[in-house]
């Protein structure tokens, strides 16, 4: 059960108020995880960063984020959502000045593990919030507005960051999120209630899964395997850095299940989850899509600026299309998936999408927006936006509603998962290591043999969606489908609600 001062309205100052402070939150760290590829350019021209270095940039973030995410929300719900929600955004915004004033990759790296961390508070915390403490009248409405204005904020990103970066310096998609945290802090603290888990602070419900063991197991995990993937151009595959890293990472991932699976329904990650088909079906086609977002959107903006040669603007603005398709379209496609079923719209929405980086894979010097970039662009936000909505509600109804939250929670690390072993192993894959993105030839081939693996990703999932989805069972168990667990917002919130778009889209 949950302790709230009160039941907000959408009408009243403090619902407004309470509102406003979700979206500034969500807008920052949306606005971050836009436009940080986009200055992979720069930044690494700027600090002399490698290829590892670049790589590390964007992963150190999504490693922490993706292993704590779920123990973040389980922080909210027993020390109060409010304080978790404020310290998360502090916690964000300093690890963002610290990326800012970055003297080398080792210091940009160490300060994005921190952000990612703060990220990890932040991140369920907006969501929680509303739902938290909103009259349950108002409380539909309330996540609506919240996801279509974070939406809005997404799309402006790649415009906003663009021009920060032509304009001032990388550094400046970093120290912009100090504002945000600024109106976010005081309205929070002038109109947010606190809440929090009552069965929580007494060692029951959803306090359970109170599961430091396995974050840090989860992370660990994750650490050795992209160390490894990583480091094994510069140093080999069989050099013995990246076979203790490789090793650890292995141990780790057994631990990892091991821990869980003696935890039961107590754990951060009940395995029972996976006795599910669908389930587990599910999140494996989740890796693969989203890996090939991660490796496509890491990739084409390194490659638009070194080798096209536009400008950052210019290349943040080239995804633009993408956004705005997921905008307008998830809510049209997971209305469509609920009248026929999720099967056909991801076994066809990955074949589109994969289609789309084919025709990318043609761009070169002096390429047209309008005619080389934009077909391609299309092509995979509509493939993309046939996946969103029908996959996060598969997930949702696959499992019995009392865990929806870590259901959803799961799925979404497992989105994390997926761009961060994209990004840690395609440049192995395709030979690009030290300066080589600086060089147009090799980062040519690179960028060619990139997209090739991200559509073969995409087609393997649309082979499994084929052979593996149906349509989910449903779970109408009065004890498991009565609103009595809606008080924790940890487990009700999903990961995305259906008309919201992906994180990092561009």
């Amino acid at each position: 059960m949950t302790a709230s001062a009160h039941a907000l309205r959408m009408g009243t100052g403090a619902g407004r108020g309470t509102l406003l402070a979700a979206i500034l939150a969500s807008g920052m760290v949306f606005l971050d995880s836009t436009v940080v590829n986009v200055a992979l350019p720069r930044l690494g021209a700027d600090l002399d960063a490698t290829v590892a270095g670049l790589q590390w940039t964007v992963n150190g973030y999504l490693l922490t984020l993706a292993a704590f995410v779920l123990l973040g929300g389980a922080l909210g719900d027993r020390f109060g959502r409010r304080r978790v929600f404020l310290l998360g955004v502090v916690w964000f915004a300093v690890a963002s000045v610290l990326c800012g004033l970055a003297q080398d990759t080792g210091w940009l790296v160490a300060a994005r593990f921190l952000q990612g961390a703060g990220g990890a508070l932040l991140t369920p915390g907006s969501l929680a919030v509303l739902q938290a403490s909103f009259h349950p009248d108002d409380r539909g409405r309330a996540i609506g507005a919240w996801s279509g204005l974070s939406g809005v904020a997404t799309a402006l990103g790649p415009f906003l960051g663009g021009w920060l970066i032509d304009a001032l310096s990388w550094r400046w998609i970093f120290f912009i999120n100090v504002p945000f945290a600024v109106g976010v802090i005081l309205a929070a603290l002038r109109w947010v209630p606190e809440s929090r888990d009552e069965d929580a602070t007494r060692g029951g419900g959803t306090g359970r899964r109170f599961d430091v063991g396995g974050a840090l197991l989860g992370a660990l995990g994750l650490a050795g395997i992209t160390y490894a993937l990583i480091d094994a151009p510069a140093r080999g595959l069989g050099s013995v850095p990246v076979l203790v890293a490789a090793l650890v990472g292995v141990l780790a991932a057994v631990a990892f299940v091991l821990v869980e699976r003696r935890r039961g329904e107590t754990a951060m990650l009940p395995l029972g989850l996976f006795t599910s088909r669908l389930f587990s079906v599910l999140n494996m086609f989740t890796v693969a899509v989203y890996a090939a977002l991660g490796g496509f959107t890491f990739f084409l903006a390194v490659y638009l600026q070194n080798v096209v040669g536009w400008s950052a603007l210019e290349t943040g603005l080239a995804t633009i299309p993408l956004t705005v398709l997921l905008l307008v379209g998830s809510a049209r496609a997971g209305a469509l998936a609920t009248r026929i079923g999720p099967r056909l719209p991801l076994t066809v929405g990955p074949v589109l999408a994969a289609a789309g980086l084919l025709l990318l894979r043609g761009v070169e010097l002096g390429a047209s927006y309008w005619v080389d970039v934009l077909p391609g662009v299309v092509l995979f936000g509509v493939g993309l936006t046939l996946v969103v909505a029908p996959l996060t509600a598969s997930v949702l109804a696959a499992v019995a509603d009392r865990f929806a939250g870590v259901a959803s929670g799961f799925n979404n690390a497992a989105s994390r998962v997926g761009n961060l072993l994209a990004v840690a192993a395609l440049p192995l894959l395709v030979g690009l290591s030290g300066s080589g993105y600086e060089q147009r030839a090799e980062l040519t081939a690179a960028y060619r043999g990139a997209l090739a693996w991200c559509a073969g990703l995409l087609l393997a999932g649309a082979l499994t969606a084929g052979l593996f989805v149906r349509r989910p069972p449903r779970h109408a168990s009065p004890d498991e489908s009565r609103p009595a667990r809606q008080a924790s917002a940890s487990e009700a919130r999903p990961s995305r609600p259906a008309s919201t778009p992906p994180e990092a889209p561009g």
